[in-house]
């Protein structure tokens, strides 16, 4: 199999991800690159000591869709038709790939931050009290929330597969 060395790189996870390795050459002669971060299937993977996913870039895409959302109708539609289209357009942007992701709290957190900071420009209000009662009422639902739903519903997809690997791995999980 030939790799293309220019969309190719390695990255180690792990206890020993901060020891530097030795070069990885191609068959060809090139050299392939060692990164802190890489992109996979649009999901940015992080260098450390367990697998992570960075939220970063998700953050930024959501932020410029709900941006041009604003920008077009902001001051003429309703909160109930842009809090739809946002959950409709926007929230796949953040959420993507994410129930494949084991999330720390504070990647939670900061999916929920990230949701409130857009509450707190649509109702033009940074009163957090203010911020919850409206979600409420517009029955909002958080990211934290959607990820942990969407994760419950992979791992049962994942336990009633028939292919023989998704049984093997998740054997492999209920040892360790």
């Amino acid at each position: 199999m030939v790799i293309n060395s220019s969309k190719s790189c390695c990255m180690r996870i792990g206890p020993r991800c901060g020891i530097s390795c030795a070069n990885i050459s191609t068959r060809d002669g090139r050299t392939l690159s060692w990164v802190s971060e890489l992109r996979y299937l649009s999901i940015f993977i992080v260098k450390s000591r367990n697998f992570k996913c960075s939220l970063s870039s998700g953050k930024c895409h959501f932020y410029r869709a709900v941006n041009g959302i604003f920008s077009k109708i902001l001051n003429f539609a309703s909160e109930e038709v842009i809090l739809e289209l946002i959950a409709r357009k926007c929230m796949p942007i953040l959420l993507y790939g994410l129930e494949s992701c084991q999330l720390s709290n504070s990647d939670l957190h900061s999916l929920d931050f990230t949701y409130n900071r857009m509450c707190i420009k649509l109702f033009k209000s940074s009163n957090v009290e203010l911020i919850k009662e409206c979600q409420g009422y517009f029955r909002c639902v958080l990211p934290s929330l959607t990820v942990k739903e969407r994760c419950h519903k992979f791992i049962s997809k994942y336990e009633n597969s028939v292919n023989t690997f998704c049984q093997y791995c998740i054997m492999l999980c209920e040892c360790t």
